[in-house]
């Protein structure tokens, strides 16, 4: 899946609409703030958010530097049981006083983590493709960043000198040169080339040029390396974000146009239409066929449920997970 966010007024506050993309279908969903917790919220597709303290939660706590004293209170839960939103906002300040907000915020998104990935209720998403927002970390098991997004910040540079001008163009041209070797993989992919791309990229990124500013954004990039070449352990998904990034600028032409919904029955309507329009084109629906036979209920389209699951074995999405 896809994942983008843009902006959205909601009776003149300030909320975020995220937008969740994949060839077949996009949905758009609006939420107060973009954290981790809404994240969730989004691809749970709005279910009660639940809150399990198991060894994948307090491994990210750890990483995100909970403090040592709540992770030994915290590791006296229940390892297999959910705990609901009342629960944890009682048990929490009892239990945990002297937490900041911003380490309430991170035990909560870790225990909504690991409950969204344990539950079977319906599909947990195994991969995000997005930008490096740090909201989307951890949510799913694998993370492929976008290359149109890395390559934007090495195009921003401003050199003054002519010859630091140089080194950027050459690197740019460089930069672009691999991603289109890493576009001709995916159309055939082997263990071979991968590991050619791999030693590859540690080469181009490698490259001290003496511009301080571009050395920074190689090692930055080397940084992201697992992410970006996410590619070459699964070639069906493609090397940049630009389906959501699409589906959110569409949500921008809605919200210069009508500003924004005032009441949250306005909220679903937008959210709602706007997911329906852009899946049905994803599906090669007319859209005003689509609204009619609805409300007409002749039944000559399929449910939008029904197109995607077909049109998605023929694609076959999945393959690289198959017998995962």
């Amino acid at each position: 899946q896809h994942i983008d966010d843009t902006g959205t007024r909601v009776n003149g506050d300030n909320h975020y609409c995220h937008i969740v993309d994949s060839p077949l279908a996009t949905h758009y969903k609006t939420t107060p703030s973009k954290n981790r917790l809404n994240v969730i919220d989004v691809l749970s597709n709005g279910k009660s958010r639940g809150f399990r303290c198991n060894d994948e939660a307090l491994q990210i706590m750890e990483i995100l530097k909970t403090p040592q004293y709540a992770l030994k209170r915290l590791a006296k839960l229940s390892r297999n049981q959910d705990y609901d939103q009342e629960f944890i906002n009682n048990w929490l300040p009892d239990k945990l006083p002297r937490l900041n907000d911003q380490q309430h915020e991170t035990i909560l998104s870790s225990m909504a983590i690991a409950a969204y990935h344990a539950q079977s209720d319906y599909p947990v998403v195994k991969l995000l493709i997005c930008d490096d927002a740090a909201q989307f970390r951890w949510v799913t098991n694998e993370l492929s960043l976008c290359w149109i997004h890395e390559g934007r910040h090495y195009k921003k540079l401003s050199p003054v000198i002519t010859y630091h001008q140089k080194l950027q163009q050459r690197f740019l041209r460089a930069f672009w040169r691999f991603y289109k070797k890493l576009n001709s993989y995916r159309d055939k992919p082997t263990a071979e080339r991968a590991v050619w791309l791999e030693r590859y990229f540690d080469r181009l990124f490698a490259t001290r040029s003496g511009y301080e500013a571009l050395d920074k954004l190689t090692v930055r990039t080397q940084g992201h390396k697992k992410q970006l070449l996410m590619v070459l352990s699964h070639p069906e998904i493609p090397l940049h974000n630009n389906s959501a990034e699409l589906g959110a600028r569409q949500r921008v032409r809605k919200r210069k146009i009508s500003f924004g919904p005032r009441v949250q029955d306005g909220v679903q309507a937008w959210d709602t239409f706007m997911s329906l329009i852009a899946t049905a084109k994803k599906l090669g629906i007319n859209f005003q066929d689509y609204i009619l036979d609805r409300i007409m209920k002749t039944g000559h389209i399929k449910p939008l449920a029904e197109l995607i699951e077909e049109k998605s074995q023929q694609l076959n999405l999945g393959a690289s997970w198959q017998g995962t």
